[in-house]
Parts: C-alpha cells; sequence; structure tokens
C-alpha cells in the first residue's frame, strides 16, 4: 500500500513536471483556449494533479534501494520523464503552434500529456503504491482526454 515518509525520488519527478510547466505559462500555444473543455475531463485531471502531486512525496517507497530486477521499473519510468523533458525542448524551440504542443514523440500520442503520467504510473509500480497508480490512472483519464480533445479542435482549425 505505501510506506509514509518523504520521498527526494518523487520530489524530482515533480521539479521535472512543473519546471518546464511554469516555463509554458509564458510560452502557450498560439490560440490555446481552454474554454470548453469536458468537465468531467477536467474534474479528472484536477483531482489526478492533486493525488499524484502528494502521492509524489508522501511515500518513501519511491526512493532509491538496492539494485534488482525490480529497479527496471524505475528505470523506464526515468525514461520516460527524460523523454518528456526532450518534448519540452523540442516544443520551446518549435515555433510553439497548437500542433506543434500536441504532437506526438516516438509514436507517443500526445506526448507532452502521455510521457508524464505513463512516467508516475511506472513509479507507482515501482513503489508498489496502489494510490500512486490509482492518480496516475485518474489524471491519464483527464489529462490525456483534454489534450486529445484539443487537438482535434485545433485539427478542426488548421
Amino acid at each position: 500500500m505505501g510506506h509514509l515518509g518523504f520521498s527526494y525520488v518523487g520530489l524530482f519527478y515533480l521539479i521535472l513536471l512543473f519546471l518546464p510547466n511554469l516555463l509554458w505559462a509564458k510560452n502557450k500555444p498560439e490560440g490555446y483556449d481552454p474554454s470548453g473543455e469536458n468537465p468531467v475531463l477536467l474534474l479528472l485531471e484536477r483531482a489526478g494533479e492533486v493525488s499524484v502531486t502528494c502521492c509524489a512525496v508522501m511515500f518513501s517507497d519511491f526512493n532509491l534501494r538496492s539494485w534488482s530486477l525490480w529497479s527496471l521499473w524505475l528505470a523506464a519510468s526515468l525514461s520516460l520523464m527524460s523523454l518528456y523533458e526532450i518534448w519540452w525542448v523540442r516544443y520551446f524551440c518549435s515555433q510553439k503552434t497548437q500542433k506543434d504542443f500536441y504532437c506526438s514523440l516516438l509514436g507517443v500520442p500526445v506526448a507532452g500529456a502521455t510521457l508524464p503520467v505513463l512516467a508516475f504510473l511506472l513509479l507507482g509500480i515501482y513503489g508498489r503504491v496502489v494510490w500512486m497508480i490509482l492518480a496516475a490512472v485518474i489524471l491519464g483519464i483527464g489529462h490525456i482526454g483534454i489534450h486529445l480533445q484539443h487537438r482535434r479542435q485545433s485539427e478542426g482549425q488548421l
């Protein structure tokens, strides 16, 4: 279920998540309009954001431990988080259009939404924290759903 205690690995993940999002606040894609988002998806996204954030720092199960085959879950999670950072670099170096924002990376659709959700899901599996797994699923339904909705709307405008 999870051992309560501070997770420096979870904090590191949150820093990797929040820093580019803070930069994005001043570099939104042209024509970005969050109005009209599905309220159910928005509720799931917000609940997932809060839950993932809390789980990331309050369960010590995410911290490093001696190497085993189980550590491959953490390695896979960190790989996805690294791809997420690469996706952001690509976005910030682009013309910052909606097409750039909702693009895929290495075949991962709406990579800016999908990669961090999958990274936190695998982090939950690595830590064997069911609460993080559930939080990541809830976040994924809302966040990826909203990004897919925006991508469909922006494709209709192109």
